[in-house]
This record gives C-alpha cells, sequence and structure tokens, in this order.
C-alpha cells in the first residue's frame, strides 16, 4: 500500500526534454555544449625559422630584381664629407647691393672702442652650461696645461702672464689673491697676440668706465645723453638687448673652444693615429661621452663637419665592434639624407650575423635606431628607415630584447609609424614606393614582440588592431605584408583578450574573405587566415553570427575546401606512385592543415542555433565532410579524421527535416564504424558522439544492433574516462527506448557496469549520474521485481548510492571554491535530484507506470 507521498511522487511527469520555449537552465546550457555542440581546436599554423638574416625571407612574393638588396658593399667613400639638412625647394633673390665691410675707425671716433669686449661675467657663464662652466673654473685655477710655456725673462717682465692652448689665451696674477679677486679672461686668436694688447685689455678690464669717458667728445656725448627722447631710448634699449645677446653668445663661443680643443682635439688625434682596434673602440667611447657632457650632439655644433669626416675614415677599418660605435656617434650628430642612409645599411650589415646580437645589445644602438623612426622625416628618408626597421626586426627575434624593445616604446612607435603610411597613401591614393619593402620589415617586427605577453596587452591598449586591418586593405596586392599581419592575428586570437578584441571589429570579416578569394592557392596565407576564423568562432557567438552574414561566406569556404581536397588528393596519388615514407611517420602536409583549420571553422559556426541547421542542411558541407571520411584514415590524418568527426557531431545534432546528414544517416553510420574499430581513443570517442545523436532514430538502433555496436558501447564502460563513459550511456540509453532491445543490455552485463559508473563518478559529475539513472529507468519499465530487473546485489547496491546521493550534506560535501560549489550544487538539484527520487522509488516499491524516457540529445 502506498503512502499519500509515494502517491504524489508516483504522479510525477516523466522526464521529458524541455520545449523550446522554455526557458533552459545553467545546468542545461552546459550539458549541451558537452553533450552535442561542442568547439574544435587545432594548433597554430608552424613557421620557420629562417636560416639567414634578410630583409626578404625565402618565401617572400617578391623577386630578387623588385626588392632593395641584403647585401651590399660599404666604405669611407659612400659618405658625403658635408652633412646637412635638406635644404628646401624655395630659393633667396640675390642682394642688389654687396655688403660693404665695416669702415676703420677715424681719428675722430674714440680709438678704444675698437679694442677687444671685456672679459664675460662669470654669472652668464654659469647660464651657458653646467659642464662649460666647470670647464671654465678649471681653467681659471690653472688646471689647464699649455702646449708650450713663456721664456722665463717674458715671465718676470710682467705681472702678468699669458698661457696658450691650442690658440685660447689665458691670463694668470702672479698673486694668488688676486687671482682670486680677479676672474680668468679667455681670448681666442689664430696667431700670437702681443704682450703690450694684453696689457691693454687688462686695463681694459680693470678700468671699464674708462670706455665711455673719453676726451670732449666723450663729455659731449654725456651731455647728449642726459636728456634723451623717448626714441632714443627705445633705440639705446634695443641696442643694450643684442648687445648682452651677443656677449653671451660669443662668451658660448670661446668656451666650446676651449672644450674642443682641449677634451676632443686629443681623442680625434688619438682616432687617426694607426692602432689596435681595441684603443680606438676605447677611443671612440670616450669621444661620445665628451660630445655628449659638452652639448655638442645634434646638427647645431660648428665643428661637426669635421668630427664626421674623421669619423667616416674610420669605417674602412671593417670592424663590427668599432661600426657600431661610429655608426652610435654619426647618429647622436643627427646626419640626413645620403649619410644617415649609410650609417643605417652600416648598422644593418653588423646586424645580419646572429653573433653580433650581444654588441648591440652592449652599446644599446636599439635606442638609436629608434630615435631615427621616432624624430626623422618619413617620406625622404623611407629607404633609411627600411634599413633601420631591418635592423630592428631581426634582433626582435631574439627573445633577449623584448623586454627591452616594449620598455623604449617600440610598440608605440612602430605603430605611430604605420599610422603615418595609412595616411599617406590615402592621401596619395596609391602606395608611395619603398613603402610596402618598409611595411614588410615593419608587421615582421610586430608579429615578433606579439609573442611577449606585456606586448599584447599593450598592442590591444593602443588600438593597433584596426590600423592593421587598414594595412591589409590599402595593401592587399602585397602577399607579403597581409602575410606578416595574419601571423600576427593568429598569435594574438590565441588568447581570450586578443580574439574578443578582433571578433568586435566588424569589417574584419569581409577582409578575410576577400584576401581568401584573392590568394586562394597560397597555402601559408590561407591557413593563417582560416585559422583566425577558427579562432574568432570558437568562443563568440555574435562572431558566428557576423561571419555567416558575410556574403558568399560559407561558399567561399567550401571553395577553399575542393580547392584544397584536390591538392590534397593530387599529393596522395604522387605518395603512393613514389612509396613515400608510412604515413602514421608524417605529419600532416599544407593540404591537410588547411582541410584541418576549415572543418574546425564550421565545426565552430554549427553551434550557433541559426547558422548550424543551414550547415546541416546543405547537400555540399555534409558532401565534402563525408567524402574526407572516404579517403582519410585516422593513420594518414588523426586530426583531420577527428575534426570532421567532431563537425557531422554538430551537425547532427539538428534534427530538422531537411537535414541532408539525417537523409544519409546510415551511411554515415558505415563510415564512423571505421573509427570504433581503431585504436585511437580520440576517434572512438568522436565517433560514439555522432551515435549519440544518429541513434535517437529506430534505423540507427537496429543497425548498432545488427554490427553488435551495442556490445562495444557497454565495453566502452569500463574505460574509467568519464568522457567516454557519457557518450557510451548516452547510445545505451536510447537503445533501451525500444522494449525489445533491453534484455541486451542485461545479457551483456550492462546493468552492473552503469552501478559501477554511477558509484565511481557520481559524487563529482552528477550529468553522468543523472545519464546512468536514466537509462535505468528504462531498463526497468513494467518490473515487477527489482531484484529480477537489476539482481540483488545490484539492486541493494542502487539503493545504497541512490540513497547516499540524495542526501544533500553527504552529496555536496567536497573541497571546491565556491563558484564551483554553486556550480556543483545546480546540477544536483536540476538534473541529479528529481530522476534518482523517482528512480529510488521505483525500485523500493517494486511498481511501474511511467513511460520509458524519450530520446535525448547530444
Amino acid at each position: 500500500m502506498l503512502s499519500s507521498n509515494d502517491k504524489k511522487l508516483e504522479k510525477l511527469d516523466p522526464f521529458y526534454r524541455p520545449s523550446a520555449t522554455k526557458q533552459k537552465t545553467s545546468a542545461e546550457i552546459i550539458s549541451e555544449a558537452r553533450n552535442a555542440l561542442r568547439t574544435v581546436r587545432t594548433q597554430r599554423p608552424f613557421t620557420p625559422r629562417e636560416d639567414q638574416r634578410q630583409l626578404f625571407g625565402p618565401a617572400s612574393s617578391r623577386t630578387p630584381e623588385n626588392r632593395p638588396p641584403s647585401s651590399f658593399s660599404l666604405h669611407a667613400s659612400s659618405f658625403e664629407s658635408s652633412d646637412s639638412r635638406p635644404i628646401s625647394g624655395a630659393r633667396l633673390s640675390p642682394l642688389e647691393l654687396k655688403p660693404r665691410a665695416p669702415a676703420s675707425p677715424t681719428t675722430e671716433q674714440d680709438p678704444r672702442l675698437s679694442f677687444p669686449k671685456p672679459p664675460v661675467d662669470p654669472m652668464k657663464i654659469r647660464r651657458i652650461s653646467s659642464a662649460r662652466a666647470r670647464l671654465f673654473r678649471a681653467a681659471s685655477q690653472g688646471a689647464l696645461l699649455p702646449d708650450r710655456s713663456l721664456p722665463p725673462a717674458e715671465s718676470k717682465k710682467t705681472a702678468d702672464s699669458l698661457v696658450k692652448i691650442n690658440g685660447i689665451y689665458l691670463t694668470e696674477s702672479n698673486t694668488l689673491g688676486h687671482a682670486k679677486s680677479r676672474p680668468l679672461q679667455l681670448t681666442y686668436s689664430g696667431g700670437f697676440r702681443g704682450t703690450q694688447e694684453q696689457e691693454g685689455l687688462k686695463g681694459t678690464a680693470s678700468s671699464p668706465s674708462h670706455l665711455g669717458s673719453g676726451g670732449d667728445q666723450g663729455k659731449r656725448r654725456a651731455r647728449a645723453s642726459s636728456c634723451p627722447s623717448s626714441s632714443d631710448l627705445s633705440r639705446l634699449e634695443t641696442k643694450a638687448v643684442s648687445k648682452t645677446n651677443l656677449q653671451e653668445k660669443d662668451a658660448e663661443t670661446e668656451i666650446d673652444e676651449v672644450f674642443w680643443n682641449i677634451r676632443i682635439v686629443p681623442i680625434l688625434h688619438e682616432l687617426e693615429k694607426e692602432g689596435n682596434v681595441e684603443t680606438v673602440c676605447a677611443a671612440c667611447t670616450r669621444l661620445h661621452q665628451a660630445l655628449e657632457e659638452g652639448d655638442m650632439l645634434g646638427n647645431k655644433f660648428n665643428r661637426r663637419s669635421v668630427l664626421l669626416k674623421t669619423l667616416y675614415k674610420l669605417v674602412d677599418v671593417g670592424s663590427d665592434l668599432l661600426n657600431l660605435k661610429l655608426a652610435k656617434i654619426i647618429l647622436a650628430l643627427k646626419v640626413s639624407r645620403k649619410n644617415l642612409l649609410n650609417v643605417c645599411k652600416l648598422i644593418f650589415k653588423i646586424s645580419r650575423s646572429e653573433k653580433n646580437d650581444s654588441l648591440i645589445q652592449s652599446d644599446n644602438i636599439l635606442e638609436s635606431l629608434l630615435e631615427v623612426l621616432r624624430n626623422e622625416d618619413l617620406q625622404s628618408n623611407t629607404e633609411a628607415f627600411l634599413y633601420c626597421m631591418g635592423t630592428i626586426k631581426f634582433i626582435s627575434g631574439n627573445p633577449r630584447f623584448l623586454n627591452e624593445m616594449i620598455s623604449q616604446g617600440a610598440m608605440e612607435i612602430l605603430m605611430n609609424l604605420i599610422k603615418q603610411m595609412n595616411e599617406n597613401t590615402r592621401k596619395c591614393g596609391t602606395c608611395l614606393p619603398n613603402s610596402g619593402h618598409l611595411l614588410v620589415q615593419t608587421t615582421a617586427t610586430l608579429r615578433n614582440l606579439v609573442d611577449s605577453p606585456l606586448a599584447r596587452s599593450k598592442f590591444l591598449s593602443i588600438g593597433a588592431l584596426p590600423q592593421l586591418c587598414t594595412v591589409m586593405e590599402l595593401y592587399m596586392g602585397d602577399k607579403d605584408v597581409c602575410t606578416n599581419i595574419a601571423r600576427i592575428f593568429s598569435k594574438l586570437t590565441s588568447y581570450h583578450d586578443g580574439c574578443v578584441s578582433l571578433a568586435n571589429y566588424s569589417r574584419c570579416y569581409a577582409l578575410f574573405l576577400d584576401l581568401i578569394n584573392r590568394y586562394q592557392k597560397k597555402q601559408d596565407l590561407v591557413i593563417r587566415i582560416v585559422f583566425i576564423l577558427g579562432n574568432l568562432t570558437a568562443k563568440n557567438n555574435q562572431a558566428r553570427e557576423r561571419f555567416s552574414k558575410e556574403q558568399g561566406s560559407i561558399q567561399t569556404l567550401l571553395s577553399l575546401f575542393h580547392t584544397f581536397y584536390q591538392l590534397d588528393l593530387q599529393a596522395q596519388g604522387r605518395e603512393q606512385a613514389g612509396a613515400a615514407q608510412p604515413a602514421t611517420q608524417r605529419p600532416p602536409t599544407e593540404e591537410e592543415d588547411v582541410l584541418i583549420k576549415l572543418t574546425r571553422v564550421l565545426a565552430n559556426m554549427a553551434i550557433h542555433p541559426r547558422v548550424g541547421p543551414v550547415l546541416a542542411a546543405n547537400p555540399q558541407v555534409v558532401g565534402l565532410l563525408l567524402t574526407t571520411l572516404e579517403y582519410k584514415s585516422l593513420d594518414e590524418c588523426e586530426e583531420l579524421v577527428i575534426n570532421t568527426a567532431a563537425t557531422l557531431n554538430n551537425l547532427s545534432f539538428y534534427q530538422v527535416r531537411n537535414s541532408v546528414i539525417r537523409d544519409r544517416r546510415l551511411y554515415v553510420a558505415e563510415l564512423l564504424l571505421k573509427l570504433l574499430v581503431s585504436s585511437n581513443m580520440d576517434g572512438i570517442l568522436e565517433a560514439v558522439r555522432v551515435f549519440g545523436n544518429l541513434s535517437q532514430d529506430h534505423d540507427i538502433c537496429n543497425f548498432l544492433v545488427q554490427n553488435s555496436v551495442h556490445k562495444f558501447m557497454i565495453a566502452l564502460l569500463d574505460a574509467k574516462h568519464q568522457d567516454i563513459c557519457f557518450s557510451a550511456c548516452g547510445v545505451l540509453l536510447n537503445l533501451t527506448v525500444d522494449k525489445d532491445k533491453r534484455i541486451i543490455l542485461k545479457e551483456g552485463g550492462g546493468v552492473k557496469k552503469l552501478v559501477d559508473c554511477l558509484r565511481d563518478f557520481g559524487p563529482t559529475d552528477w550529468q553522468l549520474a543523472c545519464l546512468v539513472c536514466k537509462t535505468l529507468w528504462n531498463l526497468s519499465e513494467n518490473i515487477t521485481d527489482a531484484a529480477s530487473c537489476f539482481g540483488d546485489d545490484d539492486a541493494d547496491t542502487l539503493l545504497a548510492l541512490l540513497s547516499s546521493f540524495l542526501d544533500e550534506e553527504l552529496a555536496l560535501d567536497g573541497t571546491f571554491d565556491q563558484d564551483l560549489k554553486n556550480y556543483h550544487k545546480l546540477q544536483w538539484e536540476t538534473e541529479f535530484k528529481p530522476v534518482a527520487q523517482q528512480l529510488l522509488h521505483r525500485i523500493r516499491s517494486h511498481h511501474t507506470f511511467l513511460e520509458p524516457l524519450p530520446v535525448p540529445s547530444f
């Protein structure tokens, strides 16, 4: 006699599949993703490393005569002796009158006005530069040694003596106190200046007020200036300011001369001597430090041409270490035009040898090269930029440089360069000369940089993806550029954040389709485009829909599939004719690799609820998949066969009337038998999953029994692999819908193995536990005795397991984090608990009243 609670339980609805209008729970969505529709993974296309460093590798589409050379000779004569900024296009008109030299002072003028100007005020010197001020103070204290000394007789005749250093005259006081009280005077002359002139200069310096009060003329000028007009005041103020500026400029020039003669000239003399390379390199290092200390770098220094001429001569020494040091100084001196091109070529030539990477890193040439890209004009120095970028590309392939390049702003500099080229191309309406060559180097460098996680995050933060897509649009005819950008995208979309960023850029889908149609037989490019599409459609339902809505998207994929299927057949025929190595020992061919990536895109797109049924009803799609299973085996190309079976699994999920798979279900089942009898567990799993969907049809169930596939499914329950047990249990569940097939489950020991699965995997996988309970529920329909249906031992075990699993405290007791615990509880409550309660009640009451469970989908 049943209790009232038992009667209420018996009146529960059977476990029908929820209707389409019913909102699915989280557990149901997760279950569908696991059981039926699954994305397919594949490896990123492999690019072999180039043996030699060249501007354009052996796979380049450019012919040798249509690309800049990677090998060339470079000598000191290649550099121009004079280096200046490019002259402007506008020419100045000549002067009508020739300038006249200033007249010599007359007797009416004050002769003292022609005397040398008074010494520079030390306060003004401090404003010039700290380095020069230190040099000035050192000279005033006698720290500078003359190149020759004065005769002793002359030094006794005068209180102040003159010291000459390379044309620089320094006056020193005889007494220490006088030297401290009066600043040192600096003058420059090409020859020796007489003592009397110096004495006059000294007198002028000691009595500057005397310059303005000489004779009657001085008095008249003083009286005239006592009542100046406003215009006179203005002129006087302007002259005073100009005079002050000239004095400061002259003072700075004088100190430059002192610094040049004392610090730079000795190093240049050392460089001109014949010595070993180590000595010359050390001198170059000291020269660079001295120039930097004296603020003489850049293109404003007067003696720059003399310095460059000396440096250019040393190029012929032929030492890579020396040439790097020379190049660093030459770039710091801001050369232009041909000399900038030659110095970039010089560094490029050195960087072609990988053994020189350590020299490049130690001298920090990278910083100088990035400065060229940042500050020089692109349009007038495109060829120089090309070799500069070639060097950066080479060293970016060395992992030791990645962090250094990123920290020095290489990502931002390169993307700014690409932006400039995009803007120039749009303005001109055509690609600029050498811009394509430069883009090959730039994109290849970015391709190397995105291997770094820091570079990837920075790459996305600066909005680089739209700019690169624009490059693809503008340079669609340049296969090398498009291939490099495709390699960048294939790396970025292997990560979630990169995949999301590119998927949100809606223009990329049409762009990728255009590239596939344009380069359909160019395997190295199309395989990367297809790989990118596979990444975009793997986890983004919006990407699946957007791509499917692009005009001709599916037809383009199918056309590409057919092209490489034909190429693969031809290659397979050549292998058989040539008695190639065994198929099991070789990796996928280029043709097979494209087919692998294509089937992955189709499998991922089939997940979308509106796209999947369309693909399932397309005879060409299904026909190509079945053709693949016909001529390919797991031993020949495992990944292609498994991806094809996974695609069939996703398409067979949709039980639509016009489904081609449903119409050809028996032929599909015959092809899948090849996978079941293999020793490849991944292939077996994919075949079982497809049978889980196909076995909802009565004809397929009969086919499985006739071919003893049910015995194989029962044996798989011992696999101790949750996914395999889950898929095999799904096929057995569909078989138990037919009453005449339930006996085969009992005869093959299926009940015991199902109970073992429930015991082993139930506490950690409530979806699998629910599937086992549903199978046992169908098996126990119309039972009068639980022992006769399950067996005494298995019935007792079921009662104990179900009672334990339905105890919430025991069932949900585990060391999970909060999110996993919530998911664990959701599965237990929504999937396992309702089924287990009724099965437990049936076993206890030995009563049957429910109809067999409907066929689920997998």
